[in-house]
């Protein structure tokens, strides 16, 4: 996942955090003349619209201070979602049993793409079963990673 660095990540950290919610990650996606930068924040209770304006206004106002993005961007608040992405080793700890895909960025047994239940999370290396076979994934190794929704 194209984690935005942390002289961005930071200040974003902070706005969001002082509004009183959890900034789940935040994604710095380069696109030419006008790059992307979303900001995933999530309450116990979830995320309004309006969560989503305040959060943006500040971070705003955080990020002209310091201009920690260089060049036109767009800025993305939102809501996890239910394919929530997982950005951290506590965000994997915290959803095993859960079921998961991920975009590996090298091929592990022939697989870049990789969609089972995540089993564990261990010494940075997480537990997937996929299909009755268990692999083990550093988290080095995975660019993205999401929940599956179950209904």
């Amino acid at each position: 996942m194209a984690q935005a660095p942390d002289k961005v990540r930071k200040p974003i950290e902070s706005a969001v955090r002082g509004l009183g919610f959890e900034l789940v990650g935040v994604e710095y996606l380069p696109q030419g003349r006008r790059s992307l930068l979303r900001v995933y924040i999530d309450t116990p209770t979830g995320i309004t619209l309006e969560d989503c304006e305040s959060v943006s206004r500040q971070v705003s106002d955080a990020l002209g201070v310091d201009d920690p993005v260089h060049g036109d961007y767009v800025l993305e608040v939102s809501s996890p979602g239910l394919d929530r992405p997982l950005f951290t080793a506590e965000h994997y700890a915290r959803f095993v049993g859960h079921r998961v895909r991920l975009n590996l960025v090298s091929a592990l047994e022939g697989r870049r793409n990789v969609s089972g239940v995540l089993e564990s999370l261990q010494d940075d290396q997480v537990t997937v079963t996929v299909d009755g076979e268990t692999l083990i994934i550093s988290l080095d190794n995975i660019e993205r990673a999401r929940l599956i929704p179950e209904f």
